[in-house]
């Protein structure tokens, strides 16, 4: 061998040496910055509408930990709240397209593309808050989660809401109090035609619109739960406040069918879980936010009424002997038999 293809082919080993330990260096260091093909890891993007303080993002923060500590790492949730990848709407339309894999909404506008959650907006469904969680947690609430597969959305679990209530200037003691006061509603028909069967005039008004309406008297009133009746500070406009419970609607955790579907069995077996696992301590944070959302409201000098629940029910009972959509009414019939005693 030449002293010139000798030199040459030291050269070359010394190069492929050299080429082998940076290589193997480089990788070690996008390792550690997480930029690993060999530690990447499945990243689910969910949007919802509420911001950071509200049970439902701290109940969702759970789930991502418990479902990075399924996983082994391998799995995880980046979470966009108060709206910022669009409108709950909106959000909906993105896991049809699969653009986007998760979001938080309620079951009143999940009915706008699954007809039979508006069985969630007849008032006085649910006889109270144990019969409420019974028929989530049993075989109706299970199976309305994936009605929406047809559409390409699929349901988790549901996050309590607690009950809708009325309030505004005036005390509502019986339904007629309601009698041609303007109203603020959900962008809802069920929502639109209860109110009208209290006697009232339904008024849909955006959230974000709705504290300047009630200043300014578009509207004389409003209806919801205590903990966004306290934050979004409503009580400063209000004074009165009637736990008349006219409707228990639930959240959904929904995910694409595009995105569940390309999920192997064991990672939806660690994301189902974790969801599970997150409603749960959603109930929990629920019920300790509305005992502080009532302390804060009282102490704001609102009146709370407690009001006699059947003489509103009897107000609205016309509206649920005439439901037309048969799935609606076979729905609205089973879970007036759960827990009955008939």
């Amino acid at each position: 061998m030449s002293k010139t293809t000798s030199i040459f082919i030291s050269g070359f080993l010394i190069g492929v040496l050299a080429t082998t330990v940076g290589f193997s260096f480089l990788r070690r260091y996008q390792a550690s910055n997480g930029d690993s093909s060999n530690t990447a890891r499945m990243v689910l993007k969910l949007a919802h509408s509420l911001d950071v303080a509200h049970p439902a993002h701290q109940a969702l923060e759970h789930m991502k930990r418990q479902l990075e500590t399924l996983s082994g790492g391998e799995m995880t949730i980046d979470i966009y709240p108060s709206s910022v990848l669009g409108s709950e709407t909106q959000c909906i339309e993105q896991l049809q397209n699969g653009s986007l894999s998760m979001t938080r909404t309620s079951a009143a506008v999940v009915e706008n593309f699954v007809p039979e959650m508006a069985v969630f907006g007849l008032p006085y469904v649910f006889r109270d808050q144990q019969h409420f969680h019974t028929v989530l947690d049993g075989e109706i609430g299970q199976r309305l989660l994936v009605e929406g597969e047809s559409k390409f959305i699929r349901g988790l679990c549901y996050h309590d809401s607690g009950s809708r209530n009325f309030y505004g200037k005036f005390p509502v003691r019986t339904p007629d109090d309601l009698n041609d006061r303007k109203i603020r509603v959900m962008n809802s028909s069920t929502a639109i035609n209860m109110v009208e069967a209290m006697g009232a005039a339904p008024t849909p008004i955006s959230p974000g619109e709705l504290y300047s309406a009630l200043s300014q008297g578009i509207v004389d009133g409003a209806e919801n739960n205590l903990p966004t009746f306290a934050h979004s500070r409503h009580y400063e406009v209000c004074k009165h406040f009637s736990l008349d419970g006219h409707t228990r609607i639930p959240a959904m955790v929904l995910i694409s069918t595009k995105t569940w579907n390309g999920l192997s069995d064991q990672q939806q077996q660690w994301l189902q879980t974790a969801a599970t696992e997150s409603s749960t301590v959603q109930r929990e944070l629920w019920a300790d936010a509305t005992q502080e959302a009532r302390q804060i409201v009282e102490d704001a000098g609102v009146t709370i009424h407690d009001v006699d629940l059947q003489t509103f029910a009897k107000k609205v009972q016309p509206m649920l002997d005439v439901v037309a959509d048969e799935k609606v009414k076979a729905t609205l019939a089973a879970i007036q038999k759960v827990g009955s005693d008939e």
